[in-house]
């Protein structure tokens, strides 16, 4: 009897603590990070992108110099090209790639309805969009900047002994890759704005779409006068000042270029936390 009472009154062993995990910015980057490289769309539209900008700028390479070699009457823009502007060539289709997989990595979450346990474990939320941004900014910098690198080294290649033959030493090359580098994924981090912003991959690719093609070709049926005053402020007209060789009174300068156009990320992505923070998921 004695044995039963004593048994009964023995307390259960308590069940081992949990550590107590807090939620910080380097987590919460971590966490987006893995969560990235688990889409199998990261993969691929990465490889998309690098393939526009490397394929683009070799065609647009070999195409000049069997021009060149034939003497066949070319464009007066294609006629004028160098290496560097025709191993860019790429850069308008890469931005589609690079933006797109930006509207995929924030928009997609919010229409699987994933989103809704991302914020329940960062109940703050803003951590959330800045990680997104942070970590695919970071990528496509990267995977861009290897791609304007490689496109030049093998374009150059191809152009070489033509009016168009550049190198690395020439003045302004370098900072021109690095611009382009530093456009693709600035229009990256634009994506995952435009992605939280209108939590639509649908809208936010067509937002995208038109803020960096349709409206510039709009702009243009536009009287001259207006045209200067507005053109060059344009989030895609800022940007490729930023990675132009040469500029005119029509253009910016690459350091005003670069500012216009980090007013539009950061614009973006103010109007992405001002939703994030204000309405429910």
């Amino acid at each position: 009897m004695s044995t039963l009472t004593t048994t009964a009154e023995t307390p259960a062993a308590a069940a081992p603590a949990r550590p107590a995990y807090k939620v910080t910015g380097r987590r919460v980057l971590a966490s987006e990070w893995v969560k990235l490289w688990t889409l199998r769309s990261t993969w691929i539209t990465l490889g998309l992108g690098l393939l526009f900008l490397v394929a683009f700028g070799l065609i647009a390479a070999s195409r000049y110099k069997s021009g060149i070699d034939s003497g066949r009457h070319m464009d007066r823009d294609f006629a004028d090209a160098t290496g560097l502007s025709l191993s860019l060539f790429g850069t308008n289709f890469a931005q589609l790639a690079l933006g797109v997989l930006g509207v995929l990595v924030t928009a997609g979450e919010f229409s699987t309805g994933m989103i809704r346990s991302t914020l329940t474990a960062v109940p703050r939320r803003l951590p959330v969009l800045w990680s997104k941004a942070t970590a695919y900014g970071v990528v496509a910098l990267a995977v861009a900047t290897f791609g304007v690198f490689v496109a030049f080294l093998f374009g150059s290649h191809i152009v070489s002994g033509t009016p168009a033959a550049m190198s690395f030493s020439h003045a302004g090359v370098v900072r021109s890759l690095l611009g382009a580098g530093l456009y693709l994924g600035l229009v990256g981090v634009i994506g995952t704005a435009l992605g939280a912003l209108l939590r639509s991959v649908a809208g936010g690719i067509s937002v995208l779409v038109a803020a960096l093609m349709l409206i510039p070709g709009l702009i243009s049926l536009l009287p001259s006068s207006w045209q200067d005053n507005i053109s060059p402020y344009l989030p895609s007209n800022a940007g490729e000042a930023m990675f132009a060789l040469t500029h005119d009174s029509t253009t910016l300068s690459p350091g005003a270029g670069l500012l216009v156009f980090v007013g539009w990320t950061v614009l973006a992505l103010a109007a992405a936390a001002y939703r994030l923070v204000r309405s429910d998921v």
